[in-house]
C-alpha cells in the first residue's frame, strides 16, 4: 500500500509568475496523468518534469516538493467540492435550492472531458492505494459535502440530529451525481450524446434535482407514517 513520506519541513510553494503560468500548468497536468496511471510512489519527479518539458527545479519552485505537487493534483484541475460550502451557509436557503446548488457545482467538471477522467482515476487509485493524502481527501472532499447535505435534510425534516436514515438519504442523493462520473465510459459507449457537450451535461442537472426531491418526498411520507396516530399514505 503506497504511502507518502513527508519531509520534516515542507517548502512552501511560490505564487507562479505570469510568464511561468504555462510551465506550472504543464507540470500539474503531467503529474495528474502520471500519478493517475502509476501512483505516487512509482512516479518520479524527473519523469514528471520530462513529461511537462520543464526543468526539474520547477517542481520545488511552484509546488514545494513532490508531495505538494501531488496535493495540487487533487485540488486544482477541477476544483474541490468544498468550494460549494459557502452556498449551504446562505440564510433562507431552501431544500430545493441546496440540492440545485449541489448538483450544479458537482457536475461542472464533467465538461472538462479527458481531464475529468484522469482526476477520477487519481481519486480511485487513492482509494485503493491510500496515502497520507487520503485522510485530507476524505475530510475535505467527501465528509464536508456529505455533512452539508445532512444538515439540509435535518432542517427539512425538523430534526435536531441526523439518524441513520438521513445519512442513507444523503448518500443516495450524492450517488446520483457520482454515478455520472463513475459511468462515463459506459455512457460514452452506449449514449455518448448525453455527455458530449457542456449543454448535454447541463441537461442532467434538472433531472437529478427532480430525482433527489422525489427521494426526499418519499422519506417525508415514510416518516409521516411512523408518527403515532399518523394516517398511512398509500403508494
Amino acid at each position: 500500500m503506497a504511502t507518502i513520506t513527508r519531509r520534516p519541513s515542507t517548502p512552501s510553494p511560490r505564487t507562479p509568475r505570469s510568464d511561468g503560468e504555462q510551465a506550472r500548468r504543464r507540470l500539474l497536468h503531467a503529474a495528474l496523468r502520471l500519478f493517475a496511471d502509476k501512483g505516487f510512489a512509482k512516479t518520479s519527479t524527473r519523469e514528471i518534469a520530462q513529461a511537462a518539458g520543464v526543468n526539474i527545479a520547477a517542481i520545488s519552485y511552484y509546488f514545494g516538493d513532490k508531495t505538494g505537487l501531488y496535493r495540487a493534483t487533487f485540488t486544482e484541475p477541477l476544483g474541490s467540492p468544498r468550494d460549494m460550502m459557502p452556498v449551504f451557509r446562505q440564510a433562507g436557503l431552501t431544500t430545493r435550492g441546496a440540492i440545485e446548488a449541489f448538483f450544479t457545482h458537482f457536475l461542472e467538471p464533467m465538461k472538462q472531458g479527458e481531464l475529468v477522467q484522469q482526476c477520477l482515476r487519481l481519486h480511485l487509485r487513492e482509494m485503493l492505494e491510500p496515502s497520507s493524502q487520503w485522510a485530507e481527501e476524505l475530510r475535505r472532499d467527501i465528509q464536508q459535502p456529505h455533512a452539508a447535505i445532512v444538515a439540509v435534510l435535518c432542517r427539512h425534516f425538523g430534526l435536531a440530529r441526523a439518524d441513520d436514515d438521513v445519512h442513507r438519504l444523503a448518500f443516495s442523493i450524492s450517488s446520483l451525481a457520482v454515478m455520472l462520473f463513475v459511468n462515463q465510459e459506459v455512457i460514452q459507449a452506449i449514449r455518448p450524446a448525453l455527455i458530449k457537450t457542456a449543454k448535454a451535461v447541463d441537461a442532467w442537472t434538472p433531472r437529478l434535482i427532480e430525482d433527489a426531491m422525489a427521494l426526499i418526498d418519499l422519506e417525508t411520507r415514510r416518516r409521516g407514517t411512523q408518527r403515532p396516530g399518523a394516517v398511512k399514505v398509500k403508494t
